[in-house]
């Protein structure tokens, strides 16, 4: 039988380094041996019993003035979802802790902006600095960022700027009209430029083409530096938006994924995000064997449900993970936290 070779960039990639040809080919080698590349380039970066524990929690849901065919946060789409005002800072804070004592490390909060405006941004760095008081890593998603504001994130003590990409240039124009991708590539440069970490991923399962995956892998992994943390999320279906009713993606093809993920980008934390509810324990068994070392960690991701935190412990539990710095025994040590309600749908 004829091996298939593809080799590997040198760590220190240049822009050019992965062509989404070659992330193609990455696609289509046999399932085996790609997972198999993946795994040993993840064991040259980390330890693969480790498992970064993030918590995200919306602090201004819905009424969006953005048009992104999967979000249910979008005023354009008629998915029943009620706009909230931005939570108190107090509430955040409880979230936090909330998350903290059930294990999570990395505290990310969300809102459904365009851009944030001047008080907005102040409020927003309140509740960084809060969360940070805790001893937790902070991480925001707010939309566009204008000059002078990523710094201002950075002042109050922020770790993480969250913007994804979503897909593919290629693909970009049928999924969202109202931001364009250099909209997306200049707010990262302004996060970088500030000196915060970066993380930037994007959604499988939209009706993209495989090439259109590995394009959206070859905008991530050719960026310098490649992102710090990769969320990669496969779409949740939301009844109201465009995307309702579109063929599920295959589970082993958003493993393939996550392998490319791994393998193009071998530093960064290739997160678990959306689209986890959906996925039965050896899917995400898979995942983690392909290089997924971080997840969403929670009972809610923003507006969508998430595996709650029992379930994850007894999962990473059963395949004997653990929280990143911690030791074996550590979710079978935990007390359960007392549940924090927010005012996030179900």
């Amino acid at each position: 039988m004829q091996t298939v070779t593809i080799p590997l960039p040198a760590r220190r990639a240049t822009p050019a380094a992965w062509t989404p040809a070659a992330i193609e080919a990455l696609f289509r080698l046999p399932f085996p041996e790609l997972m198999h590349r993946a795994q040993t380039v993840h064991r040259e970066q980390f330890d693969a019993s480790e498992i970064q524990l993030s918590s995200l929690l919306s602090i201004k849901t819905g009424g969006c003035p953005e048009d992104c065919a999967y979000c249910p946060q979008s005023a354009h789409h008629d998915t029943e979802l009620e706009a909230d005002k931005l939570m108190p800072v107090a509430d955040v804070v409880a979230a936090a802790r909330a998350a903290q004592a059930n294990g999570a490390q990395r505290f990310c909060m969300g809102a459904a902006w365009r851009s944030p405006k001047p008080h907005h941004l102040e409020q927003v760095a309140e509740m960084i600095r809060a969360v940070k008081d805790l001893g937790m890593e902070t991480c925001v998603t707010l939309g566009m960022l204008a000059e002078g504001q990523a710094e201002q994130l950075r002042d109050a003590g922020l770790d993480y700027y969250n913007h994804n990409l979503d897909t593919s240039p290629e693909f970009y124009g049928r999924i969202i009209s109202t931001r364009t991708y250099q909209d997306r590539l200049d707010t990262l440069e302004r996060v970088r430029d500030a000196g915060l970490n970066v993380c930037c991923g994007g959604i499988v399962g939209m009706g993209e083409s495989r090439r259109e995956r590995a394009g959206l892998i070859a905008q991530l992994a050719n960026m310098e530096p490649y992102p710090e943390s990769v969320p990669i999320n496969n779409l949740v279906q939301v009844e109201g938006t465009p995307l309702a009713g579109t063929e599920p993606l295959d589970p082993f093809e958003f493993i393939r994924t996550i392998a490319v993920a791994r393998i193009t980008m071998p530093r960064a934390r290739v997160r678990l995000s959306a689209g986890r509810e959906t996925m039965n324990d050896a899917e995400q068994a898979l995942c983690f064997l392909a290089g997924a070392n971080s997840i969403f960690y929670g009972d809610v991701l923003l507006t969508t449900a998430n595996p709650q935190v029992e379930a994850d412990k007894r999962l990473l539990t059963r395949l004997g993970l653990r929280a990143e710095g911690a030791d074996d025994t550590s979710f079978a040590a935990q007390p359960q936290a007392q549940e924090c309600r927010t005012r996030q749908p179900a």
